[in-house]
């Protein structure tokens, strides 16, 4: 396996961090968004980008551009929204994958970004989210999905069951009324960050392999190969 660093330009402002994990073969290939609160380099997300390139998944994972200043206040919705862009266009030009092999995923925030991109832009392979912020604490009557039902590719969705920003009362039904029906996996004692509760005697490595597992063979089921 091959690791490389780009730097993709977003805007004439702007220039953003990726690593890429290219194994020997591979025919897929996801690129993994950080949340709001941490860049590409947490725990999270190097877990993830390093697990599922150990399947034969390329994978990629960037910065936003106020997470590569050191900021802590995201850029505007256009900016987050123009830096997925940037990063799918650095990947299929340098790659030459056509967009159906390509897979869009993120955490919370970067998650939500890619689906508000998917929505416009149809033919990815699939998007995996990694605890969707469905809508603000304690405010379930607000939810934000409305993009979820235009966007036509397949997706996944892995949510804590005491995620404070996903209730899954309110998420489950909406889930049930999109076409193709996305795949729901639920981490027991989770939080909004898969962190779990201390009595449930689970470690937090063994969180992180499940999500890396079942993502990794999710990916070759819906895109095709063996994981």
């Amino acid at each position: 396996m091959n690791t490389e660093t780009h730097k993709i330009r977003v805007n004439e402002k702007a220039v953003v961090s990726s690593i890429w994990h290219i194994p020997d073969h591979y025919e897929h290939i996801l690129l993994i968004a950080p949340g709001a609160g941490k860049d590409m380099h947490s725990e999270f997300i190097t877990a993830l980008h390093n697990g599922i390139a150990e399947h034969d998944i390329m994978t990629v994972k960037f910065n936003f551009p106020y997470l590569e200043q050191g900021r802590t206040a995201p850029n505007t919705p256009t900016v987050l929204e123009d830096t997925w862009l940037a990063v799918i266009d650095a990947v299929m030009a340098q790659t030459g994958a056509p967009r159906e092999k390509l897979f869009l995923s993120g955490k919370s925030m970067g998650g939500r970004y890619a689906t508000l991109l998917a929505a416009k832009i149809d033919g990815f392979g699939g998007l995996i989210l990694y605890g969707y912020p469905l809508h603000a604490p304690g405010k379930t009557e607000k939810p934000r999905s409305q993009e979820l039902t235009a966007i036509h590719s397949p997706m996944l969705f892995f949510q804590g069951s005491r995620d404070s920003l996903c209730d899954l009362t309110v998420f489950k039904p909406i889930l049930e009324n999109l076409n193709p029906p996305p795949e729901l996996v639920v981490i027991e004692g989770a939080d909004h960050s898969f962190k779990l509760l201390k009595r449930l005697k689970r470690s937090q490595e063994s969180v992180y392999q499940e999500l890396i597992d079942k993502s990794a063979q999710w990916i070759k089921k819906i895109g095709g190969g063996t994981a």
